[in-house]
């Protein structure tokens, strides 16, 4: 069977040598030896401001949402994963959603303005599949309208636009260390800031709001990450370079192999160093869809609709159409994409769609 994604686990042993750690310290919660050094070496490795991991990749997006946003509007995309505006209703904002380029994926930011409103506090686009949105336009729609921009970059580890690490970017950005990302801590993620006062509101925000054992800063949650998760990322970080070349051949491998006559792949924006972390395939049609999904799935392949169904239309939402969004979560497949995947398996994968 060949699935969407792959979980990479390092080598047993590897893994083994920092729970040794733990058990010495006997530390496993609250900001262990491990914690900060996950947190350092990830800030060297990607170049990105400072950080704060976190016990999963929709923590992050929660907590930046309740103190940038207040219970404001949230201009946001209809083209996400569920996490995206599950966390904007969740802390008591609404949704405002403005329609994506056919293209990126991502979303239109010639389209933000004429959905502000005197109610809107923040943006909240996502990099779709690791392809950056238009941060400069969207960074200078929001200074010229005093609003906040937090990117949903989950899928991003690694990714650069003009050089510089894509979370750089924005006033917040949420990274996912999820099992099925590229690099992971089992469950986790991850939040990013270069605002030394806002980067310490987050900070405390994480944990309880706490200033030392009995004094507080403010309003809190539980969000930090555990060593044991921590452990996993050291692991798993040092393989990374290995992992992203086998993803950027095979990649590679379906650029030559499909046929991009009666498919289309997403547009990756220009000056983007990227990171291989999906494929996704636009079918003609949904009809289409349920086709290549079958005929893959009765040779055990196992493709997902990422990402259906479009935000806009969920039940806890104002219905709003975004007839962009719509058309391509209807039609969107993302293919097997892993580590280990081998050119035989992508022959017949291809073989497969292009019939």
């Amino acid at each position: 069977m060949i699935h969407v994604t792959k979980t990479f686990l390092p080598p047993l042993e590897e893994y083994q040598k920092y729970l040794e750690q733990i058990w010495e310290s006997n530390q496993i919660a609250n900001g262990g030896k491990l914690w900060y050094e996950l947190q350092a070496r990830l800030k060297e490795y990607l170049g990105s401001p400072d950080l704060i991991l976190t016990a999963n990749g929709t923590l992050p997006l929660q907590i930046a949402l309740k103190v940038l946003a207040g219970n404001g509007e949230v201009i946001t995309t209809p083209f996400s994963y569920v996490a995206t505006t599950a966390a904007i209703v969740w802390e008591n904002c609404t949704p405002v959603f403005v329609d994506i380029h056919p293209g990126y994926l991502t979303i239109d930011e010639t389209k933000i303005e004429a959905a502000i409103t005197e109610k809107t506090t923040a943006i909240l686009a996502t990099h779709v599949f690791g392809n950056p949105c238009n941060v400069e336009e969207i960074d200078r729609i929001a200074q010229k309208h005093g609003l906040k921009v937090i990117y949903d970059a989950a899928h991003c580890f690694g990714v650069k636009f003009k050089g510089e690490s894509i979370f750089n970017f924005g006033d917040v950005s949420t990274c996912s260390f999820h099992a099925t990302k590229i690099f992971h801590t089992g469950e986790g993620g991850a939040m990013f800031c270069k605002d030394p006062q806002l980067f310490k509101k987050l900070f405390y925000s994480h944990n309880f709001g706490h200033k030392g054992a009995t004094e507080f800063y403010g309003l809190g949650i539980n969000a930090k990450m555990s060593e044991l998760q921590a452990a996993m990322g050291l692991a798993v970080l040092p393989y990374v370079p290995k992992l992203l070349e086998a993803r950027r051949e095979i990649t590679e491998g379906y650029n030559e192999r499909l046929n991009f006559s009666s498919i289309a792949t997403m547009t990756l924006r220009k000056s983007t160093a990227w990171n291989y972390s999906y494929y996704p395939i636009l079918l003609d049609n949904e009809k289409q869809l349920f086709k290549v999904k079958k005929a893959l799935e009765d040779n055990y392949i196992f493709p997902r609709r990422y990402f259906y169904p479009a935000l806009n239309t969920l039940k806890y939402v104002e219905i709003t159409k975004c007839e962009v969004s719509e058309k391509s979560s209807n039609n969107i497949l993302c293919l097997p994409l892993s580590y280990d995947m081998t050119l035989s398996q992508l022959d017949i994968m291809s073989q497969i769609i292009n019939s």
